[in-house]
Order: structure tokens, then C-alpha cells, then sequence
């Protein structure tokens, strides 16, 4: 294609920071924008400069100038939103986490190749440089053992959550919690780097019967255990750290930036660098646009194939930890776990 025109579904920060990115970025821009509110649509849309405003889906759907439609809605929604789309002959640009089941990636996946559209999934951290560097670099520190990762940061919406209300990020309803947002960059990056695990299993801190506000993803590969701490009600030093027998590689920042790379081993100690821009998002744009400009399918399709192993290992462990979304039941044996633990 020659250029991407770009429809939104959504308006939330995130949508604001990846439209920041578009508004530097040659070869994309906004050209229409979808919201239930009139209001809010209208002051997306006069931000980024579309011409257009939609609070019918299907309408902006429908819209031929639009080839490329990003999602950033709720967690729950992300799935039909995104078929829709593929439907209506769109490519797609969807948040994290690209679906709540992995029956739901995979059809995603399918179908986007049947058609021969653009799946993107919107994990910033598979763009940046230093994952790169992480690839290249891993060989060095011998045999993985450990694998340690904390990303905890405090939201402002845990106070809401505190006073009474719930927001969409903490309610099962709407597929929240911070498996699914925060610690889900931590899980990305382990299976991103390493394949899926053999097992998982997760051990939330909940807020009564809503999801998790913080908890501990711990993950056995063969030969090594990967432990993956997130939280959204506490704060501390967000780290991804790598122990192999030959050295280690500590990621400053954290899975969700990797402001900064050191590798040690025991002949050297190399520190990396590359992103002289700090804002994630803009390599995450930068690299769409090359991609669907330049009609890489391979490129879109190699990155797209760790998602449902994302949403496999995320959606089982969580089922198991007794966390289930609208629609979802718990399988026997889980059940059977989550008595145990009760008693």
C-alpha cells in the first residue's frame, strides 16, 4: 500500500500515545475515528486532524478510505472488534492482550492469512532495539537456570478500585486484571525469548471477587524456572533479568521498555545503548508503517506466532489461579486446585 489510513476504536491514553507517534511518522495517518460518545470521538478526531467521526460500527467499518484499523478497547472486546475488522477487509493494529482465549488468537491468526491481511499485535517491546540485542547477546551467558522479572507500577485506578468503584481494568467483566496488563509484558518477553513453558502457574493477590490488583507468574521450562512479578497496587525497581552459567543479562526498565541492556559474563561486561529515543511507542510505530508499506508478511506473520502461545499460557494460568471471564468455565482438575488451596 502507499499509505496507511488509519480508523481508531478507542480513546483511552494509550490511543493518544500511539497517535502522538503516528503524527511524526511518514506514510501513516488518522483518517477516521470510531466512538460510542459523539463528544469524545470529535476531540480525538480535532486532536490528530481525521475528518471523519463514527458511533456505528459497522458505519465506520464500511468506511473505504480506512485500510487499517487500530484497536485499543477494553481486553474483552479486542477479539469480536478485531474479526470485524478482518471482515470488512481492514488490516489490524490491536492492544495487548490481543485476545482473552488462545482459540480466539489462533482463529485471529487464520483468518487474517486467508485473507491476506496485516494481524498486528501492538507489544511494543518485539520493536524496540534492545530486544534485539537480547536475542543476539543470550548465547553468551551459557545455560539459562533463572529468569527474575518485576514490572510494578501504582495506578491511580487501584485508589478508584479502594473508594469503591470498579474500572474496567480491575473487572472480570471486561477481561482486566494485572496478569492481562501489566505482568503480561513480562510473560511476552519470557515466551518471545524462549518458547512456551512446560507449565505455569500464577498466584494472584485479588480484591475481593475482582481480578487480580498484583501477583506472581512463576513458569518451568526444562532446565530453568521463570518467576514474573507484577503489580498495579505497589511500586518498586522494575528489572528482566537473565542468570545463565556463563553470566547474566540485567534489562534496566523492565520487559515493557528495555531502557538499557548489561550483559556479564565472566571475561566481560557490555552495556547497550541503542533507543536514543525513549518513547516505546515510536519504534512500535515506526515499525508498523515499514512493515505494511513494505508488504512484509513475514516479517508481521514470524512476530504474530508468539501471541497464541502468549494467550495460551496467560488464559491457563489464570483459569487455574480461578480467575474466569464472562462465558469461561473452570475444567475438573483446576477446580480440584483451587479447593485445596481454599481449605
Amino acid at each position: 500500500m502507499d499509505e496507511i489510513k488509519l480508523g481508531t476504536i478507542g480513546s483511552g491514553v494509550i490511543v493518544h500515545a500511539f497517535l502522538d507517534n503516528v503524527k511524526i511518522t511518514e506514510g501513516i495517518r488518522l483518517a477516521a475515528v470510531y466512538s460510542r460518545s459523539m463528544e469524545t470521538g470529535k476531540a480525538l478526531a480535532a486532536e490528530y486532524g481525521a475528518q471523519r467521526i463514527y458511533t456505528d460500527m459497522d458505519a465506520f467499518l464500511s468506511d473505504e478510505e480506512v485500510n487499517t484499523v487500530y484497536i485499543a478497547t477494553p481486553n474483552l472486546l479486542h477479539y469480536e472488534q478485531a474479526k470485524k475488522a478482518l471482515l470488512a477487509g481492514k488490516h489490524v493494529v490491536c492492544e495487548k492482550p490481543f485476545c482473552t482465549q488462545a482459540k480466539q488468537a489462533r482463529e485471529l491468526v487464520e483468518l487474517a492469512k486467508q485473507r491476506q491481511l496485516f494481524l498486528v499485535d501492538a507489544v511494543p517491546t518485539a520493536f524496540l532495539p534492545h530486544f534485539e540485542v537480547l536475542k543476539r547477546e543470550l548465547p553468551k551467558i551459557g545455560k539459562v537456570k533463572l529468569v527474575q522479572a518485576n514490572y510494578s507500577q501504582y495506578s491511580s485506578r487501584y485508589d478508584l478500585l479502594k473508594k469503591g468503584e470498579v474500572p474496567n481494568i480491575f473487572d472480570p467483566a471486561y477481561g482486566g486484571g494485572c496478569l492481562m496488563d501489566i505482568n503480561f509484558y513480562n510473560i511476552y518477553l519470557n515466551i518471545a525469548l524462549f518458547g512456551k513453558p512446560l507449565d505455569a502457574a500464577y498466584y494472584p493477590n485479588r480484591y475481593g471477587s475482582l481480578a487480580d490488583t498484583s501477583g506472581i507468574m512463576v513458569m518451568q521450562y526444562d532446565g530453568f524456572v521463570s518467576e514474573s512479578t507484577g503489580a498495579k497496587d505497589t511500586w518498586g525497581v522494575n528489572f528482566f533479568q537473565i542468570e545463565g552459567e556463563e553470566g547474566y543479562i540485567y534489562v534496566k526498565g523492565g520487559s515493557n521498555g528495555l531502557a538499557e541492556v548489561q550483559v556479564v559474563t565472566k571475561t566481560s561486561d557490555d552495556t547497550f545503548h541503542l533507543q536514543e529515543n525513549p518513547d516505546r511507542l515510536f519504534y512500535e510505530v515506526q515499525g508498523v508503517t515499514r512493515f505494511l508499506l513494505d508488504d512484509d508478511r513475514n516479517a508481521v506473520y514470524e512476530r504474530l506466532s508468539v501471541m497464541p502461545d502468549v494467550i495460551e499460557v496467560l488464559e491457563t494460568a489464570r483459569k487455574k489461579a480461578g480467575i474466569l471471564f464472562p462465558g469461561e468455565e473452570m475444567a475438573a482438575s483446576d477446580r480440584k486446585e483451587v479447593a485445596y488451596a481454599d481449605d
